[in-house]
């Protein structure tokens, strides 16, 4: 007959395992880069590195940044360059285009500013786009979110949109350059054709750049014909000038799609947040059920205890 003491003496040696024989159990093999430890190797962190980074933001980013480039650095440039031309050939008094040349310094300034704070605004958009990609979430843990981060986010989405009608806006002022130089190639190529056919004189060709208001109709010459214009289309500043308004408008052009990829980046990740904060009531409210239930099972093995 086994008494009690002896059965309770089995019932601890099966309960802990340091009683029971040793057992060997079958280690599965390492894949990869993978230590013994579990922990993982380089090859395997630059995968999830790589993962973690948001594409879609770092495109816009540098063309962003490219597009602001050439519209600051090639703008800053082409305006120096026509108050040369103009004050060489079409408004030889100072007077004359005083305020113009005031104009178009305080751009020049202009010009700095937006460089400096879309390099500050770029960066910024890429690093909300760092931490709001579902990828940084698996990197550093479970992700949370609040009311000021949701907050945030559409502060940017609505910045974003501002900035974009307003870079709609430099797009159009930046063609208006183009025009005036293509207008002024365009006649100079229109006099070279006529002096090869010796049909009409080229004297009677002109450009007046008074029409287009840069300048007073009192200022003197105004105007360029035949001959001499075809020496200003020849110039250096000229020729650069008017290349160098192509690209700034170019990459006026391009920083709008930048900013419409931003937008579209920025929207989607203010709707994840929106999402994720959701999910985050949820996970709360399920945590704190399985809380309580554990609470009353506890509560209720404690009571059967009790009563045994």
């Amino acid at each position: 007959v086994i008494t009690r003491p002896e059965m309770e003496i089995g019932r601890y040696h099966w309960m802990y395992r340091s009683s029971r024989p040793h057992r060997y159990h079958h280690v599965p093999a390492l894949r990869g880069n993978v230590s013994p430890l579990g922990i993982q190797g380089c090859f395997e962190c630059c995968i999830k590195c790589l993962g973690g980074v948001p594409y879609a933001s770092l495109v816009a980013t540098i063309l962003c940044f490219s597009g602001v480039a050439l519209f600051c650095g090639c703008g800053h440039v082409a305006l120096t360059g026509t108050v040369s031309i103009l004050e060489q050939h079409f408004s030889t008094t100072a007077s004359d285009h005083a305020l113009l040349s005031e104009v178009i310094q305080l751009m020049q300034y202009v010009i700095y500013g937006i460089a400096s704070f879309f390099f500050l605004y770029g960066i910024i958009l890429l690093a909300e786009g760092f931490y709001t990609t579902s990828a940084v979430k698996e990197l550093h843990g479970e992700f949370k979110t609040t009311a000021c981060g949701r907050c945030i986010s559409g502060m940017f989405v609505f910045l974003t949109y501002v900035l974009g009608v307003a870079w709609l806006g430099v797009f159009g002022f930046s063609a208006v350059p183009v025009f005036m130089f293509y207008n002024i190639w365009s006649t100079c190529e229109v006099i070279k054709s006529f002096q090869t056919n010796m049909t009409v004189p080229g004297d009677q060709i002109c450009v007046d750049i008074r029409q287009y208001g840069i300048i007073p109709w009192n200022a003197v010459p105004g105007k360029a014909c035949g001959p001499v214009l075809e020496n200003i289309c020849n110039t250096n500043e000229f020729y650069m000038s008017y290349h160098l308004f192509i690209v700034a408008c170019a990459g006026a052009g391009a920083t709008v799609i930048a900013l419409i990829h931003f937008l579209m980046i920025l929207s989607s990740n203010w709707a994840y947040l929106k999402d994720a904060s959701k999910m985050q009531a949820y996970q709360d409210i399920k945590a704190k059920e399985e809380q309580e239930l554990q609470d009353i099972q506890s509560r209720s093995k404690e009571q059967l205890n009790s009563y045994t």
